[in-house]
């Protein structure tokens, strides 16, 4: 394999604690060498990549992709998922188990394994069910999912209702050393909510999903994870009472971790109305700079705006935005869920839960947390680097010489309008089509090979 070098970029490593004006050197799929000078010798016959004015940083990697396959490749296959990963800049994806069949057993599994080696344009990891058929009753093999490869188990799209089954699941899972990922979700407070429940959900006369519903199964999750000493973590927090509940808990020392997601923190439960009034406490509003104008209209009951859970209150926008900048969410991930079109163009009570997020991730952070002032780039870097690479035990997330070379190169500063058309994902079902953003990924690098860059766009 030829070598690669990267000059004249800002680097940053947050795993090593490097933040500079530097070059990173790469052979044979590897990190060779990071630091000034490096581009006045390359090596003979390396390929060299200027990326002066751009941030140069350790793949990026997504802890919450469902890509569908097996049994669901109308919406998304591996191979397209993990494209959109890479024009998102993520080099590492981590895909969740509530496929047809449900990833509950080694031989499914293997199965994603193949097809991932053979057709993914990322590394793909991949975490095991909970319970077979993710139906909340009996305990999938977890021993054996382990011993096939998966970094994590989870239901997610669902949670496990009976508290003793999950206890039981949280010791087996700490015994083979997995985290546990929860989608939090109590059913019978939840009911048939399909929107948060609020004055806006009173208004449009939609069931409501209140924050309870969530609240309530993080305090158990909290509880069992102080009892077996299991590695937990709460996927797409949502709501104030959820943070408050995690940062007491980390703080007295309960291993449990919390991830927030873009939507959360970029819309409010307005946007169901139609309203894009859906302002920060700063006054700022959604984008954190100057747009240049105003956002794109879109009707009442877009279903592109129906999430589980779902986008809330400003109040619990606030407090995920500031639970991201302070550390208590150390973990951003995309909950990329696509869906076909006709899927959600049906009533608003009827269409499926999720969004696609994967090429817009990246930006509505960057405009969220650093160009808004509220967090430092290499404090941002590490909620998609060493957060997911820490909780899943990845050898990920660094530029350390000898690591793989897995690579990210985004520009900060890129002003760019997304076109859901014109993406990788086979599917459409994406909130900001049509949103002016900020930041964005021009080169993505996998174990030293370039798997997309702007030009080849």
């Amino acid at each position: 394999m030829k070598s690669l070098l990267l000059t004249g970029g800002r680097v940053i490593d947050p795993a090593n604690r490097f933040d500079a004006v530097a070059d990173v050197l790469v052979t044979d799929g590897k990190i060779a060498a990071v630091g000034p000078g490096l581009a006045g010798k390359p090596p003979a016959g390396a390929e060299v990549l200027d990326v002066s004015g751009k941030v140069v940083c350790a793949g990026l990697i997504d802890a919450h992709v469902h890509l569908r396959e097996p049994g669901q490749t109308a919406k998304e296959t591996i191979a397209s998922g993990t494209a959109a990963a890479a024009r998102g800049g993520f080099t590492s994806v981590v895909c969740m188990p509530n496929t047809s069949p449900a990833i509950d057993n080694p031989g499914t599994v293997a199965l994603i394994h193949d097809i991932a080696l053979e057709q993914g344009a990322v590394n793909v990891f991949i975490t095991g069910a909970i319970t077979k058929g993710i139906a909340g009753e009996e305990l999938a093999p977890i021993g054996s999912l382990r011993k096939a490869g998966v970094v994590a188990i989870t239901d997610d799209g669902h949670c496990v209702q009976n508290n003793e089954l999950m206890r039981r699941a949280m010791e087996y899972a700490h015994m083979f050393d997995l985290p546990v990922l929860d989608h939090c979700q109590d059913y019978s407070l939840v009911t048939e909510g399909v929107m948060h429940e609020g004055r806006w959900s009173t208004m449009l006369g939609l069931r409501g999903w209140p924050a309870a519903g969530e609240e309530m199964m993080v305090a158990r999750n909290i509880l069992l994870a102080e009892t077996t000493g299991a590695r937990v973590h709460c996927q797409h927090l949502s709501s104030a009472g959820s943070v408050q509940l995690l940062r007491a808990a980390r703080q007295r020392g309960v291993p449990i971790t919390g991830e927030a997601c873009p939507h959360h923190f970029t819309l409010t439960d307005a946007a169901v109305a139609g309203s894009d009034k859906f302002w920060a406490a700063d006054g700022k509003g959604v984008f954190g700079f100057d747009a240049g104008g105003e956002l794109p209209s879109w009707p009442a009951y877009d279903t592109n705006f129906k999430m589980n859970p779902p986008v809330r209150s400003a109040r619990d926008r606030e407090a995920i935005l500031e639970a991201v900048a302070d550390g208590t969410l150390e973990i951003i991930g995309s909950d990329h869920a696509p869906h076909c079109s006709y899927e959600k163009e049906v009533e608003f009570d009827y269409a499926p839960f999720g969004i696609t997020g994967l090429e817009t991730e990246l930006a509505l952070a960057l405009m969220q947390l650093v160009h808004s002032g509220r967090m430092s780039l290499p404090d941002l870097v590490a909620r998609f680097t060493i957060g997911p690479a820490r909780l899943l035990r990845l050898p990920k997330g660094t530029l350390s010489v000898g690591a793989d070379a897995d690579i990210t190169v985004f520009d900060p500063n890129r002003e760019w309008t997304y076109d859901c058309s014109a993406g990788a994902s086979k599917s459409r079902n994406s909130p900001f089509h049509g949103w002016r953003l900020k930041g964005k990924a021009v080169a993505t690098i996998v174990g030293g090979r370039k798997v997309w860059s702007e030009t080849a766009a």
